[in-house]
């Protein structure tokens, strides 16, 4: 099995995994890579199997990740993704090897990754980690669960940030943060906006543009959090459809 790397010289040619192709009227593709160039020059590393697919691993030193941590000198992982016809073959195992290796030949003193107790969408699966040995360092409200693995006993454990642990904010209202993280957060942000308007409901949007924010942001997962009154509501990227029934279920006219 043939794994790739994604580097600045391969990156206009070479697929995102998750995002493969772009659709017309669409820069799904295209904020991704504009944020994945960005992050190259800070030491990202995405390897995938040489495959049309969802096959994929993504990881960056925790100095330059987009996450409220305190995980100096750990590798933290982004994104982790194998699916469909690739799973239960092994190359999960495969993945995680490259970025284990890549960390110790950094002198990293482990690895680091967002999950939570109860499975949720874009977030990785903990009972993976931990079968693998991943330990919980710390947990965030509602159910998020930093794991973590150190290479050395002896190592300090990683920790999510005061900012990011109760689960609230001040904003009243619909406020919805993120990030170019994930390639589907442009769209489907403007989508939830559209139909934010057509409800005469305000939603305030904030996107983050540097690490800075991300590693000071409200919620330990900064690709996507919805909040309604300081309340939070999912970090799934909602289509329309989802939208509104949170709309539906949740929100006071």
């Amino acid at each position: 099995m043939e794994i790739i790397k994604i580097t600045e010289s391969n990156i206009d040619t070479e697929h995102i995994c998750c995002s493969i192709a772009e659709k017309k009227g669409e820069n799904c593709v295209q904020s991704k890579k504009d944020w994945m160039r960005e992050r190259l020059k800070e030491g990202l590393i995405f390897k995938k199997l040489n495959v049309r697919g969802k096959v994929f691993i993504e990881y960056i030193p925790a100095e330059s990740a987009w996450f409220p941590f305190n995980a100096e000198g750990y590798m933290v992982i982004n994104c982790f993704w194998v699916s469909g016809q690739y799973k239960g073959k092994g190359i999960s195992n495969l993945l995680l090897e490259e970025c284990i290796n890549d960390s110790k030949l950094q002198g990293k003193r482990g690895i680091v990754v967002l999950s939570s107790k109860n499975k949720k969408p874009f977030l990785s699966d903990g009972n993976y980690f931990k079968y693998k040995g991943f330990k919980v360092a710390d947990t965030a409200k509602p159910d998020y669960e930093l794991l973590y693995i150190s290479f050395n006993e002896d190592e300090v454990a990683p920790s999510i940030k005061e900012c990011a642990k109760n689960g609230d904010i001040e904003e009243m209202g619909l406020v919805l943060n993120y990030s170019n993280q994930c390639p589907h957060t442009e769209k489907y942000v403007q989508i939830i906006k559209k139909v934010a308007d057509s409800r005469e409901l305000k939603i305030k949007i904030n996107k983050y543009k540097n690490k800075s924010q991300a590693q000071n942001a409200p919620s330990p997962f900064t690709t996507y959090s919805l909040f309604y009154n300081g309340k939070f509501i999912t970090n799934e990227v909602l289509s329309e459809k989802k939208f509104i029934k949170i709309l539906d279920d949740c929100i006071e006219y």
